[in-house]
């Protein structure tokens, strides 16, 4: 008895470590702050220490999110999003944000961020915002809202998300993302124009379509 209830506690023991493991994600930093040194050519999870005697005011700052941006493009949208590379003092802090312009029915499609969480709050407009949930439910369920002037929506991570503009006017988003360097997965871009491309046979019979739908959807990414 003794001994099979070691082995419980061993086993317990190793999930705990494990779930520690997997839990973990962009862990506190243990300074004040880790500029980016992207000279530097040692890589971890992150960029290596600037020097802090060349740390400047400079490193934190980004100038331009007041600043619309030119939605003149199939998609309507224009996505202002400075990371870690365009402000070199987010590196270990975890955080990051995105401006979105849209002028009416402006699209940021389907997309996934693999780094990061994202509260999205409207400044101007009305958004439809809406997420897609995992399959470790019944379903994939989707869940969205239509967002007014003030309202925040979360994506919570990784998981597919979009927002669109459902208004007659201009809308402008804000969103704070819980990564310095979140990653964008577009799902379509993604799955139709990979580099090299995914055999046609996989994709029309993973969404059942024919192989010349396949070959139309990919043309736009060759």
């Amino acid at each position: 008895m003794a001994n099979v209830m070691l082995l419980f506690l061993s086993i317990l023991a190793i999930i705990n470590r494990t779930t520690l493991i997997v839990l973990a994600h962009e862990p506190s930093p243990l300074q004040d702050f880790c500029v980016a040194d992207f000279k530097n050519p040692v890589r971890v999870n992150g960029f290596a220490c600037l020097d802090q005697k060349q740390v400047t005011a400079d490193n934190f700052l980004f100038r331009g999110l007041n600043i619309a941006g030119n939605t003149s493009n199939p998609l309507g949208v224009f996505v202002n999003r400075p990371t870690v590379l365009e402000i070199p003092g987010l590196n270990t802090l975890g955080i990051s944000t995105v401006r979105v312009d849209y002028s009416p029915q402006g699209l940021v499609p389907p997309h996934r961020h693999p780094r990061a969480t994202e509260i999205l709050t409207v400044l101007e407009g009305t958004v439809l915002a809406g997420f897609i949930t995992s399959d470790n439910g019944p379903e994939n369920r989707l869940i969205s809202k239509v967002l007014h002037k003030g309202d925040a929506f979360v994506f919570p991570f990784g998981l597919v998300h979009f927002q669109q503009n459902v208004g007659e006017e201009n809308a402008v988003t804000i969103a704070f993302l819980s990564g310095q360097n979140p990653g964008v997965i577009p799902i379509a871009n993604s799955v139709f124009g990979s580099d090299p491309p995914i055999n046609s046979d996989v994709l029309a019979k993973a969404f059942k379509i024919d192989k010349s739908v396949v070959n139309k959807l990919r043309a736009p990414y060759k």
